[in-house]
C-alpha cells in the first residue's frame, strides 16, 4: 500500500516535468517572433500541441518496441495517456480562468479534444510521409496564416529534429520526467 502511493507520487512528479517542459518549450519566444506562429491563445494552444503530439509519439514508439521484445514497461503505457489527461485539466483550467461558464466548458473542451486529435492524426502521418513538404503543409494549415510558408518550412525543419531527439533520449530520463527538445533559435532562417 505504501509503495503504491510513493509510484502515484513519482508518476505525478514525472508528468508535472515533462508537462512542463512541454508547455516551456511552447512559450519559446523564437517560435513567435521568428518562425511567425500568432501570438494568441490559439498559436500557443497549437506549439502545445505539436509539442505534445511529438513525445506522444516518442513515447508510444517506445511502448511498441518493449511488446516487440515480450518486456512490460512499468508505467511507460501508462505515461502517454495520463501526459494527455493533465495536458485536458490544464485546457480546463485555462478556459475557467478566461471567464467560460460552466455550461458551456464541456463544448469548448469537445472542441479541443477534436482540434488535438485532427492535428495528431495529420501530424503523424505526415511525419511518416516521404515527402518532407506534407508536414510543413500540415502545419502551415493548423498553425500559420495562408501563404506563410517560410514559418511552416522553419517549424517543419524544427519538429523533425525535436522528433530525432527524442527518439535518442534514454527511455529512464523520460519516466523520470526528463526531456530535452531543440533549441528553436537553431532552426531558424531569414525570413524574406
Amino acid at each position: 500500500m505504501i509503495l503504491a502511493r510513493f509510484r502515484r507520487s513519482s508518476q505525478a512528479r514525472t508528468i508535472h516535468a515533462l508537462y512542463g517542459a512541454i508547455v516551456a518549450q511552447a512559450r519559446s519566444p523564437a517560435f513567435y517572433a521568428d518562425y511567425g506562429v500568432p501570438d494568441t491563445v490559439e498559436g500557443r494552444f497549437d506549439l502545445i500541441v505539436l509539442h505534445l503530439v511529438l513525445l506522444l509519439r516518442r513515447l508510444g514508439r517506445q511502448e511498441e518496441v518493449g511488446r516487440g521484445l515480450g518486456q512490460a514497461l512499468p508505467g511507460q503505457a501508462l505515461l502517454g495517456q495520463e501526459l494527455f489527461d493533465r495536458f485536458c485539466r490544464d485546457l480546463d483550467a485555462n478556459l475557467r480562468e478566461m471567464g467560460v461558464g460552466d455550461l458551456a466548458v464541456p463544448k469548448r473542451m469537445q472542441a479541443f479534444a477534436e482540434a488535438f486529435y485532427g492535428r495528431q492524426a495529420a501530424y503523424l502521418a505526415a511525419l511518416e510521409a516521404a515527402d518532407q513538404r506534407v508536414f510543413e503543409k500540415a502545419l502551415a494549415r493548423n498553425i500559420f496564416a495562408a501563404g506563410d510558408d517560410a514559418g511552416s518550412a522553419q517549424l517543419a525543419r524544427y519538429g523533425r529534429a525535436a522528433v530525432t531527439g527524442l527518439d535518442a533520449q534514454d527511455n529512464g530520463a523520460l519516466m523520470r520526467g526528463e526531456v530535452v527538445f531543440p533549441s528553436p533559435e537553431a532552426y531558424v532562417q531569414e525570413r524574406t
